[in-house]
């Protein structure tokens, strides 16, 4: 890359990072010299761009500076519209509406040179498994996600089992076969997974659940990684040797 583009690229090498980084390891992404790395840093800063450093503990991009959208590199672009395309795709009615309307409003701030790398992108999510038709609008659901606040549900499991459950929603999962609602249950006392299809009926409370969302996604998260571990493990022992 050209010095321009590695000084975009280390600008938003910075906003990728909440700690300082140093000037080594910046050298080391861009394959430059400290030196360079030094001079570059000047330079940014002499444009009015708030970097800042010390020495041996590294350097930090002050909050709240962003970049124009003219700055996009092809990569994002196409990798944004790839976003998009998954997003029609798969997403709700509201998401593929917000999707569309970001579409838009970037392509209305390109240059003329970028807007047919977005718009002609030849990159692509497609999605040949039409996913059954949710019974409730996820648009509450990512709306309450948001919120921190509970929902109450009538669902109806796989075996067609209905049950009434309160729940304190942390994600949504859009996969091919079906959307699916990553929740705590409170009937449960753990975290369930509920297609959209099978909830038939669903009130947002005015009740906030009790824990940051933060929390409870990464002990999901955490919960997910165990299990898979544990299946991999059985996997392994099961098969038969060679």
């Amino acid at each position: 890359m050209n010095r321009t583009e590695r000084l975009l690229a280390m600008v938003q090498m910075l906003r990728r990072h909440r700690h300082p980084v140093t000037a080594e390891a910046i050298a080391r992404e861009f394959d430059v010299s400290v030196r360079t790395v030094y001079r570059d840093v000047i330079d940014l800063q002499a444009t009015g761009v708030p970097v800042r450093g010390e020495a041996g503990i590294g350097y930090v991009l002050d909050p709240g500076f962003d970049l124009p959208p003219l700055m996009f590199t092809a990569d994002e672009l196409e990798a944004l519209m790839l976003g998009a395309r998954f997003v029609r795709d798969r997403g709700d009615p509201g998401l593929v509406r917000a999707a569309e309307d970001a579409t838009a409003k970037i392509l209305a701030v390109l240059p003329p040179a970028l807007k047919p790398v977005f718009s002609d992108a030849s990159v692509f999510a497609p999605n040949y498994r039409e996913p059954p038709r949710d019974r409730i609008d996820l648009a509450v659901v990512r709306r309450a996600l948001r919120a921190g606040r509970k929902l109450e549900i009538a669902y109806r499991d796989l075996q067609d089992r209905p049950s009434e459950r309160v729940i304190w929603p942390i994600a949504v999962g859009y996969m091919e076969a079906a959307r699916m609602v990553v929740a705590w249950c409170e009937l449960r006392q753990g975290f369930r997974h509920f297609r959209a299809d099978r909830i038939e009926r669903m009130t947002e409370l005015d009740q906030r659940y009790p824990a940051r969302r933060s929390v409870l996604l990464k002990s999901w998260q955490a919960e997910m990684a165990a299990e898979r571990s544990r299946h991999d493990a059985t996997s392994q022992k099961s098969s038969p040797a060679p």
